[in-house]
């Protein structure tokens, strides 16, 4: 930088960080930003998608300059039950992440391939020496581990391929769980990208976060060979994320927290605990940002530290449906908690995956045969479950 302070300087360049300096520049475009990324690149290796309802117009907004792969519905698959739903879906990948947020940010607002060594509420300290000195800190590098928390992890290994012919696809699987489930909840996602391009992703709710890579291409290249897609892999991703059954926020954020920095992102708890879909949080927490851009650096902490407090207390209906799915029954039954949310009305299905169900919907969701083991899930709702303190190496 240029030895001045400057307005909000941002550490992590990967969803969190990436948008919230995007809403920052576009609502304020005199301010001064830094966005800190350890990588040569924006936004990791990593694919993110959400639902059409998980936004409001200003968030579709936001997205606008990301290239994106949209589709006007999506198929759900589990045994002896499949469903097509009319919910619009869409996903954009890390490299056009990085392309977009080079477009629409002024050159010198991004700093990449160089890694924060400390930070505190007046600025940012890189491990080269340098000091990027400003008037508030925004800390969305992502976590190792979920301490304070309580719950699973879902695991998973994506790839993208190139067909050796079209494949046909026109919409996404989100949920193919009518596979073997090894042990844990296991669903196959499927997303075609293009005539001959499809991205096929493995995932598993499971009690540790180990990552066999492995077995788990193996397991993709059996479920493309069932389905008769042959071709050739061309990039792949993996992760570790917490699903969260229970714990104490103010710990987790404890053990990620600078005074006077804000926190954004997975490590400020902004992320749905069941599902782990971070885009729509993250959407909201930069607008949230850019309409208090002119705040303290403290007050700025203060104000997320509210919305994390806010959202946690928002979502503790769907902690205590993983503490069942988690606690109660067979692993390998655990398939039956999604499966009974895919059986109501779509509207509840939408606001399920938005983290916004009413009481009506969290009703109807459980009403019927319950997905577990009555007693069960007494049991799991009354104990603890396993804590999150450290993800897989």
């Amino acid at each position: 930088m240029s030895g001045r302070m400057i307005d909000v300087a941002i550490a992590g360049g990967g969803l969190a960080g990436g948008l919230a300096a995007l809403a920052l520049h576009r609502a304020r475009p005199e301010l001064r930003i830094a966005l800190v990324e350890s990588g040569r690149t924006l936004g990791g290796n990593h694919r993110w998608s959400w639902f059409a309802s998980d936004l409001e117009a200003d968030g579709a907004d936001l997205l606008r300059p990301f290239r994106t792969t949209r589709w006007d519905g999506y198929d759900v698959r589990f045994p002896g039950f499949e469903r097509t739903l009319g919910t619009g879906y869409a996903s954009m990948n890390s490299k056009d992440f990085d392309a977009a947020l080079r477009r629409e940010l002024p050159a010198e607002a991004i700093v990449t391939g160089r890694r924060v060594a400390a930070l505190d509420a007046r600025g940012i300290d890189l491990a080269d020496g340098t000091r990027i000195d400003a008037r508030a800190v925004i800390d969305a590098r992502g976590i190792a581990g979920a301490p304070g928390l309580e719950g699973g992890w879902q695991v998973f290994m994506g790839r993208r391929m190139r067909t050796a012919k079209p494949h046909g696809i026109e919409c996404p699987t989100i949920m193919d769980a009518d596979v073997a489930q090894h042990g844990a909840l296991r669903f196959v996602y499927t997303l075609p990208l293009g005539a001959d391009q499809l991205f096929v992703e493995d995932t598993y709710y499971a009690d540790t976060p180990d990552l066999d890579r492995k077995a788990l291409s193996a397991r993709i290249d059996r479920y493309c060979e069932q389905r008769g897609w042959t071709g050739e892999p061309r990039d792949f991703e993996t992760g570790v994320l917490p699903v969260v059954t229970g714990g104490s926020l103010a710990r987790f954020r404890a053990a990620h927290s600078v005074p006077g920095v804000a926190l954004a992102g997975v490590r400020g708890g902004f992320f749905h605990p069941l599902t782990s879909y971070s885009l729509p949080f993250a959407v909201r927490t930069a607008l949230a940002v850019a309409q208090d851009a002119d705040l303290p650096g403290d007050q700025l902490a203060a104000m997320l530290e509210s919305r994390a407090n806010a959202l946690w207390r928002a979502t503790r209906y769907y902690r205590r449906l993983g503490r069942m799915m988690f606690g109660a029954g067979s692993p390998e039954e655990r398939w039956r908690a999604f499966a009974l949310v895919y059986r109501r009305p779509e509207d509840v299905i939408e606001r399920f995956y938005a983290a916004r169900s009413t009481r009506i919907d969290r009703a109807r969701i459980l009403m019927g045969k319950p997905p577990v083991p009555v007693l069960g899930a007494m049991r799991a709702l009354a104990t603890g479950g396993n804590s999150l303190a450290k993800a897989a190496a």
